[in-house]
């Protein structure tokens, strides 16, 4: 299942207050319905297996064709071999004779018009294994899914090299099911429509590509109305002639050789010798063939191989350049690797992947995209946006290519990029000295449904002082605040322009600009968020910008205003430790002396995460009136859903506030980062109190780890200090945790925040790693009863296909928290209401058992972790990384209308009207222009749910993080 993660939230407020932010997991999918309503079935079903010659899954898609919901269902076909059913998930399974049953499983019993619900089943057999001809739902066969044509585009070739001015050769190939027809193939240079071909072969000479990389995609349609785009194919367009080398990273393990490959990037006219040699690094690597080749005019495009031979005891990278006259040379990193670390060189194949400029993960400012693909639509709504999460992942990919190559100008790079374009600048925060820490923010009630903002301002609420703007300003020298914004345009599709150091310059500004999202409650899904600018001069939106859509008040001022992701900042500063231990083991960590010092100052002003939003008292607050804080008794010592910062954008008559968050979400906590933060004295900040601060959160999130922990093991959804957001009264019998109120699901509830198991996953690895170098006792207990659970609901399949937990269901509640005595929480419990192969989540999963492994000498851990990196290795690899389809029958929600109240009009910088009528779509006509766009429409007129291979950054980088890790502690 895919948000996330994920998150987050936006802020507004006018004037001097502020209301909530929220968040969303990236890759948590949100769902909706319609009203229920009795009608004749129309249905289709989708089959597909993964047979390992003894045995199968299967998945089976049921959509829903007719105009009316289908409230109930009872699936039911028939196969003509020996099928035995072994169990099924999704739904409850049974099997007669040859007969196959599946009722759904309740939470799923509802098919919305046009919708579509999954389930699955594992099966044994001998000898055939048929695919059944006919499916029922309720009695009524279904029609066949008609299948989207395949589509390839078999040139350019993956990484080919153009010189500016050529022509690019386009061509594609595309098969229609069903006795369709293919009418027609689209060229895309990533959404710029290039041009198209109606006949086969379907072809398309394109010239003029600027230099640079591009993305370029074909997309097929039928003639009956389906259509698919291909796998994106990068290339890259040169000033010049250019020697092309491919890969561009390579490990060779020590005593052995690997090899590259070389060509040129344009015919010459005569023969071109193009040398290899190694300009930097390890000496123990050395050319040993290829290191002079010839190429003619006739085989100068045809790949001839360079091999680098490594001694038998050298450790560490070489940079080899291959030249010729006239052409601009090209590059290999190579890196010698230690005799058994097949892991080490899975991680630096994937990260080359990642890392080529032509594979699209990467904006020209070197800012990780959300995801390669454009139409995506999680939190961030745009593939082309990107999130604080990203910019962390980014770090920690640099660190472990630190560990393994020895290079550690790229963990530098990726924290400058951080600082240039998602840290905001002085120029972005430009009142913070008018702060007034004694008064920090002004009330603003947070409300159920986006339909009862905006929400009323009320200075009459007592707000707490903060006690650490002095302190922080005394340490740094600085009003401005030191942590990343959440979310960013990189691309600007919206328009807004608001890149750093600019207050909205518009739709023509080409660099990334910053957005806020979700406003308005915890049922703002995605699909009803109202994108707005975090620099509001009123040059968009209405009257009065976007700021009357969520808070009410007598005016408005223009003003700028920022939301931070404290697990990003958090996964930034665990990036850093393991990049100073790291390079320290190499003696490298004066490289790095200056980015770690920086990680550390994040950490410090990550501290606001710990606040309740109003600095209220933490504990038993159950009116607006309730106590507020008089300092360190408004902090919960947890990392809470945000912090926030904001102010006017008249410098000569400023006001600013700050705002922490009342909502600890389980799934936010990172131990690691705590102990880094007050244990390590490389990371351990320089306020007078941070590093206390931080070993006092170390032991209140563990405790929060062990009141959390289900019967069964795994972590519960969180606790408040602020009751549905307002501070009212929870209801009778809510069990409490230092006064803080169990939330089952806090935060966003539109889907429940806690059914994710990436939560589970992405959390007990930061557990596992704090446990793997401490040996804490109180983490080994969470993690001895998380990990047992967890592996009981893995399977892992003969062919190494896999399933772990997707989606989580809760009943019950903790026991109240007593930290002398804690209770064994008998009546919280957590059931698997479905499975997935989700390679993001797996990966995750997978570090948390090495980790957990390392440490405990757990095998079952250690051999679970290393079945989940080789079935995914050796079943899911494509051009670009690891990733699987995945079907997304939420995307039924772009037609979903978006609150706005009546008599409210405005505009997008596009000039998409924004009114009562406006929808997640009509707000965002560039989807129109997607090359994807069409099978969204064709599924919103009764198609079946469209499937999309996505390459997100945080899962790619996830993934070869897993196999470094493995490499490192248990190969």
């Amino acid at each position: 299942m895919h948000p996330p993660p994920r998150r987050r939230r936006g802020l507004r407020r006018s004037l001097t207050a502020v209301a909530a932010a929220l968040a969303l997991p990236l890759t948590m999918l949100s769902t909706g319905s319609t009203p229920a309503q009795a009608a004749a079935v129309q249905c289709s079903v989708d089959y597909k297996t993964n047979d390992w010659g003894s045995g199968f899954t299967v998945d089976l898609t049921l959509t829903n064709r007719g105009s009316d919901a289908i409230d109930g269902w009872t699936l039911t076909y028939d196969y003509t071999g020996n099928q035995k059913l072994s169990n099924g998930w999704n739904g409850s399974w049974s099997q007669s004779g040859k007969t196959v049953t599946v009722e759904d499983a309740g939470y799923n019993a509802r098919i919305a018009a046009g919708a579509a619900v999954t389930t699955g089943g594992q099966f044994t057999y001998s000898g055939s294994n048929a695919a059944p001809t006919s499916f029922a739902i309720n009695g009524t066969t279904c029609v066949g899914a008609h299948q989207p044509p395949i589509t390839v585009l078999t040139s350019p070739e993956a990484g080919a090299v153009y010189t500016q001015g050529e022509t690019v050769p386009l061509a594609a190939t595309a098969a229609a099911a069903d006795q369709a027809t293919i009418t027609k193939v689209e060229f895309y240079d990533d959404t710029e429509l290039l041009g198209s071909d109606t006949s086969s072969p379907f072809a398309l000479s394109v010239g003029g590509l600027a230099v640079g990389s591009h993305s370029l995609v074909a997309k097929a349609y039928d003639s009956m109305g389906a259509s698919a785009d291909s796998t994106p194919v990068g290339i890259t367009v040169a000033s010049g002639p250019a020697v092309v080398a491919t890969p561009s990273q390579l490990g060779v393990q020590q005593g052995e050789s690997g090899s590259y490959e070389v060509k040129l990037s344009k015919q010459p006219s005569s023969n071109v010798t193009v040398t290899t040699s190694r300009a930097s690094g390890n000496s123990g690597l050395s050319v040993s063939a290829g290191g002079s080749l010839t190429f003619t005019p006739s085989n100068w495009n045809t790949a001839q191989e360079v091999t680098i031979a490594a001694d038998s005891s050298g450790s560490g990278s070489a940079v080899f350049e291959s030249s010729a006259p006239g052409h601009a040379k090209a590059a290999v990193t190579v890196t010698q690797l230690g005799a058994e670390k097949t892991y080490d060189a899975r991680f630096l194949e994937l990260y080359g992947k990642i890392t080529d400029p032509a594979n699209g993960y990467f904006s020209p400012e070197g800012i990780p995209y959300h995801s390669v693909e454009t139409l995506i639509v999680e939190a961030p709504d745009h593939g082309h946006e990107t999130t604080s999460e990203a910019y962390s992942y980014l770090l920690w990919l640099q660190a472990m290519y630190g560990k393994v190559t020895g290079d550690w100008s790229r963990f530098n790079e990726a924290w400058e990029i951080m600082e240039n374009y998602m840290i905001p600048t002085h120029a972005d925060q430009p009142t913070n000295s008018f702060y007034n820490a004694s008064k920090p923010a002004t009330y603003a009630p947070e409300y159920d449904t986006p339909n009862e903002y905006p929400s009323q301002l009320d200075s009459g609420v007592s707000v707490g002082p903060d006690p650490i703007a002095a302190e922080l300003k005394s340490a740094y020298g600085t009003d401005d605040v030191y942590g990343m914004h959440w979310i960013q345009d990189v691309d600007n599709v919206y328009g807004y322009g608001n890149s750093p150091g600019k207050c909205e310059a518009g739709p023509s500004d080409t660099g990334p600009s910053y957005i806020n999202t979700f406003q308005r409650g915890p049922q703002e899904s995605v699909w009803e968020t109202v994108p707005q600018p975090t620099c509001d001069a009123f040059k968009y939106g209405g009257t009065n910008g976007y700021l009357d859509l969520f808070t009410k008040d007598a005016s408005y001022a223009k003003q700028w205003k920022f939301t931070n992701a404290p697990d990003a900042d958090a996964r930034a500063v665990q990036a850093a430790y393991w990049a100073d231990l790291w390079a320290g083991e190499q003696g490298k960590d004066g490289e790095i002396a200056e980015t770690v010092a920086k990680a550390a100052k994040m950490g410090d002003y990550l501290r606001y995460a710990m606040f309740d939003k109003y600095f209220k008292k933490i504990g038993n607050c159950t009116s607006p009136s309730c106590p507020a804080g008089t300092g360190k008794d408004a902090s919960h010592y947890l990392l809470s859903w945000y912090y926030a910062w904001g102010g006017a954008t008249d410098t000569s008559a400023g006001w600013a506030w700050r705002i922490g968050s009342s909502h600890a979400h389980g799934g936010y906590q990172n131990p690691l980062a705590a102990y880094a933060l007050s244990s390590y004295d490389d990371l351990k900040p320089k306020s007078a109190t941070g590093a206390a601060d931080w070993a006092k959160s170390l032991d209140r999130q563990l405790e929060f780890y062990r009141w959390l922990q289900s019967d069964e093991g795994a972590i519960a959804g969180g606790a408040t200090n602020s009751w549905a957001g307002r501070y009212t009264s929870p209801p009778s019998g809510t069990p409490t945790f230092y006064g803080m109120y169990y939330d089952e699901k806090p935060v966003y509830h539109d889907p429940p925040s806690n059914q994710w198991f990436g939560f589970q996953a992405w959390s007990m690895e930061r557990v596992a790693e704090y446990y793997q170098q401490t040996g804490d006792a109180d983490a080994k207990v969470v993690l001895d009863k998380w990990v047992d659970w967890a592996l009981s609901e893995t399977t892992v399949n003969p062919d190494g296909s896999f399933r772990i937990p997707a989606t989580l269901q809760w009943s019950g509640k903790p026991d109240t928290w007593n930290a002398s005595s804690p209770g064994a929480n008998s009546g919280l419990h957590v059931t698997v209401a479905d499975y997935t192969n989700d390679v993001g989540v797996a990966a995750a999963y997978a570090k948390t058992l090495t980790y957990y492994a390392d440490r405990s000498g757990d095998t079952e851990a250690a051999s679970t972790a290393k079945a989940l990196l080789d079935g995914m290795w050796e079943n899911n690899q494509d051009a670009l990384g690891i990733a699987v389809p995945e079907t997304r029958a939420d995307y039924n929600r772009f037609d979903d209308p978006i609150h706005v109240p009546n008599g409210w009009t405005g505009t997008m910088p596009n000039g998409d009207t924004i009114n009562s009528s406006s929808t997640f779509e009509s707000i965002r006509s560039f989807y129109q222009d997607d090359p994807a766009w069409s099978k969204i429409e064709s599924y919103l007129a009764g198609g079946a749910a469209p499937t999309f291979t996505y390459h997100r950054f945080w899962a790619q980088a996830d993934i070869a993080l897993a196999m470094g890790s493995y490499a490192e502690l248990l190969e």
